[in-house]
């Protein structure tokens, strides 16, 4: 499904979205940003095909802002409940595959009583 979105930054269209992944290939123009932004629930990666691409991540470990700068054929990966956003501080366009996905957490069961077995 190809689903294109224009932005203030660019554009995004989503290429795939099924159950808990979506993938989106978006067009950063020279000098665009989004909002600074979290996600709750969702992982959030960005791989970058051309161009360059600036992440700040507010980490919830430390009182730090991270900035990395990717370039093609590299990315990172948000941890959900991370503030973050990107830039393009080039004078070139960016094009760069934003991933989303949920993790199912293994523990998440809430036990009112233990099992057993009748005889």
């Amino acid at each position: 499904m190809k689903n294109k979105q224009g932005k203030i930054w660019g554009f995004t269209e989503q290429i795939f979205g099924k159950n808990n992944v979506s993938i989106h290939r978006i067009a950063v123009n020279p000098g665009g940003f989004c909002s600074v932004h979290k996600h709750v629930y969702k992982w959030n990666m960005f791989y970058v095909e051309s161009g360059v691409l600036d992440v700040k991540t507010w980490k919830n470990d430390y009182d730090l802002v991270d900035k990395t700068t990717l370039y093609e054929s590299e990315g990172i990966m948000i941890k959900p409940g991370e503030y973050h956003q990107f830039q393009n501080n080039t004078n070139e366009m960016a094009i760069v595959y934003e991933i989303y996905w949920t993790e199912l957490d293994e523990n998440d069961i809430e036990r009112n009583g233990v099992g057993g077995k009748q005889i």
